[in-house]
């Protein structure tokens, strides 16, 4: 081959290189840092820009879109020397290229290593209840202590979720043990207080039902009371018009028991389980003194005729 051929050839290949290290286009989402002789120069937005070949050189290529960090697992030690294992989810965006480029190596791992980290020291000054409640009191602080260092990396904070908060699996055992046990005490508790308001109930029912025979009891005595009252008072009219009848008035006493000794008697001898009826020794002067009590009255009332 001729050497002006090739020679032909090598330069459009440059010129064709030139070319394409002088117009640049940067896509929507990125932003390209572009360095002069080993040194920042400016930072390409999307769109057509043209460079000097050789002299500015691509060196980083930043995308600008939110991105998403997910934290490892990691086991974390609470106040109360309790064990939780959490994770969190990151959402950033890099506003500053330049910062992300120069200010820090690796600024997704700084983000994920800072997040691990602050998430182990705000967890660490909490109590296993407080670090399982309040996930937004977790997300506030750990928010609040990685903003400043993003910030100074170029990149600003959109979001921090915290996604995974539980307590390690020898501690859930435990936890599920306790609550076991809990719920047993209560069942226990309601249990004693069931039969503690059913003895009450049934003390209560005793004594109102004491009470109520009680007072019929009382009404029943205060009834007989009534009635012996009445018939003693019905006794002591008999007398007074017996011994009113009677020119003697001792008789009216032996009239009336006698009267009622005749009645008694009589009772028992009608009675069906009657068999033997006994008569008291003076049967026969008690009689005695009601007939000639009789005898006497009735000649009484033959005279006042």
């Amino acid at each position: 081959m001729d050497a002006s051929i090739i020679f032909s050839l090598v330069l459009i290949g440059g010129v064709v290189y030139a070319l394409s290290q002088m117009v640049r286009i940067v896509p929507q989402g990125e932003e390209w840092v572009v360095e002069r002789l080993g040194k920042y120069h400016t930072t390409l937005l999307p769109g057509l820009h043209l460079l000097i070949p050789i002299v500015d050189i691509v060196s980083y290529k930043i995308v600008t879109k939110e991105l998403i960090l997910q934290t490892r697992e990691q086991e974390v030690i609470t106040k109360d020397n309790a064990v939780v294992i959490i994770s969190a989810v990151v959402f950033y965006r890099v506003t500053d290229p330049s910062k992300a480029s120069y200010s820090i190596s690796n600024f997704e791992s700084a983000v994920s290593n800072m997040t691990t980290t602050t998430l182990r020291a705000v967890i660490g000054g909490m109590t296993l209840n407080e670090s399982l409640s309040q996930r937004d009191v977790i997300k506030a602080q750990v928010a609040e202590k990685i903003r400043d260092s993003m910030s100074g990396w170029g990149l600003t904070l959109g979001n921090l979720e915290v996604q995974d908060i539980r307590p390690s699996a020898n501690l859930q055992e435990a936890m599920e043990r306790q609550a076991s046990a809990d719920r047993e005490r209560e069942a226990a508790i309601l249990i004693a207080d069931g039969q503690r308001r059913a003895a009450i109930a049934k003390a209560e029912g005793l004594k109102e039902s004491v009470i109520l025979e009680a007072q019929g009891r009382l009404e029943a005595a205060k009834l007989e009371a009534q009635a012996k009252v009445e018939l003693a008072d019905g006794d002591r009219k008999a007398m007074i018009v017996v011994a009113q009848g009677l020119v003697g008035g001792e008789e009216a006493p032996h009239y009336l028991l006698a009267q009622r000794y005749i009645d008694s008697v009589k009772s028992l001898s009608s009675a069906e389980n009657a068999k033997v009826v006994f008569m008291p020794a003076d049967w026969q002067q008690s009689l005695a003194g009601a007939v000639g009590a009789l005898g006497y009255l009735g000649s009484s009332l033959s005279d006042k005729k």
